[in-house]
């Protein structure tokens, strides 16, 4: 099993992983090393311990806005086929009654054809 070692905060840590996730979990570590920079910055060295409470409960607020968005959208993309799907059952009505127009249409014509046609 491979092994990253990431720095957050200044510090290393060595962490296993799975095969080829490697990068993945570098870019994690830094993400997440970006917020307890930024935290550092606004509040001071309040603690490792405490830096990495805080800057979790960002990136899960941050991930909480995020489901809330996808969630959203799924709401968005669910009320469209819906929409979609009334749509296509309102043309295949309208279709449906042209049709039977024409055939009326039709049938009149032949009607017409036949009584106009020399005996």
């Amino acid at each position: 099993m491979p092994q990253v070692t990431v720095k957050i905060n200044g510090r290393s840590y060595t962490l296993a992983c799975d095969e080829g996730e490697e990068e993945h979990l570098e870019g994690l570590a830094a993400y997440l090393d970006k917020h307890v920079t930024s935290l550092s910055q606004g509040v001071g060295q309040v603690g490792d311990q405490r830096l990495m409470l805080m800057a979790g409960l960002l990136v899960a607020d941050e991930l909480s806005e995020a489901l809330g968005e996808v969630k959203a959208l799924e709401d968005q993309v669910a009320a469209l086929k819906d929409a979609r799907t009334g749509a296509a059952s309102k043309t295949q009505d309208a279709e449906n009654q042209v049709a039977e127009v024409l055939e009326a249409a039709a049938k009149r014509l032949e009607d017409i054809a036949g009584r106009l046609e020399p005996s």
